[in-house]
């Protein structure tokens, strides 16, 4: 048998986007919910958000559901990682908790909205024992002071240990499938194959349940994530170069400043530091 991998758009849409079951599996599992809070049954939303003003751009998210409670949940598989996702994921929640106003404005009636980001990279390495993050707005001196309304998850995929979680069965066993299942699988974990949510998954990650649109979309998927990251990786590079550059130059200014006022020629100063002559004068307040 042989497998897709889970994190793929087109497959993890089409596990948490169509089974409604294991969504809400995922989302028990994985966000800070207690007994009482636990998710029964959702409906899926779009998972368009659309912005305030014609002139924005659309934000468009992997899933996006409503329980009974009417608490509204969004789901985001995230392969690269920039600073600037938490910045989209903040906005797409704002969007989420304010379109539940009505004309009336009846704030009392706004339910939380809860954000549950998987990420396949590793952006907090200060922490390397720690991989699911919780964020809620809370008192800056009482951390137990909490404003209901904005919850944000995120799980670090690739610090996954198995071990690290063993009170939380189901966790476990979806951070196995995201992380152990891909083309590459050879042998599935029993584990995954008895539980019936993950063996749900299993099937429909199928390379033998794919249309061969599917198929060839699933592709483009990779090389378009492929692309990306050389773009990413090159836009980093050359911020570093850009950087290292700048800081050159100042150290170079700091040099000839310190000459200056120790009283060395402006033309020795040029020798020493590279510098235009010009550039040198403008840093003496005597000339």
């Amino acid at each position: 048998m042989r497998y897709l991998d889970p994190k793929a758009d087109l497959t993890f849409k089409k596990i948490f986007g169509e089974h409604k079951d294991l969504l809400i599996s995922l989302l028990n599992a994985l966000l800070p919910l207690a007994d009482d809070e636990q998710i029964k049954s959702v409906e899926y939303l779009s998972p368009e958000l659309v912005p305030d003003t014609y002139v924005g751009k659309n934000s468009i998210v992997d899933v996006r559901c409503r329980d009974v409670k009417n608490r509204q949940f969004i789901v985001e598989m995230q392969m690269l990682w920039t600073e600037a996702f938490k910045q989209r994921v903040l906005f797409n929640a704002s969007k989420a908790f304010v379109r539940q106003l009505d004309k009336k404005r009846k704030y009392e009636m706004l339910q939380p909205v809860y954000s549950l980001n998987l990420v396949n990279e590793t952006f907090m390495k200060e922490y390397p024992d720690e991989f699911i993050h919780n964020y809620n707005v809370v008192h800056e001196l009482h951390s137990d002071e909490i404003i209901d309304g904005l919850h944000f998850t995120f799980v670090e995929l690739p610090k996954f240990q198995a071990h690290s979680i063993k009170e939380k069965k189901m966790a476990v066993l979806w951070l196995r499938f995201l992380t152990e299942i891909d083309e590459h699988t050879k042998e599935v974990p029993q584990e995954l194959l008895d539980n019936p949510e993950t063996s749900k998954a299993l099937k429909a990650v199928e390379e033998s349940a794919m249309s061969k649109n599917e198929l060839l979309a699933y592709d483009d998927f990779w090389d378009k994530l492929g692309a990306e990251r050389l773009l990413l990786v090159d836009s980093n590079r050359r911020s570093m170069e850009e950087g290292r550059a700048e800081g050159i130059a100042e150290g170079r200014v700091e040099i000839a400043r310190n000459l200056l006022n120790m009283g060395m020629s402006i033309d020795d100063i040029a020798k020493a530091t590279g510098l235009q002559k010009q550039e040198i004068e403008r840093l003496n307040p005597v000339v």
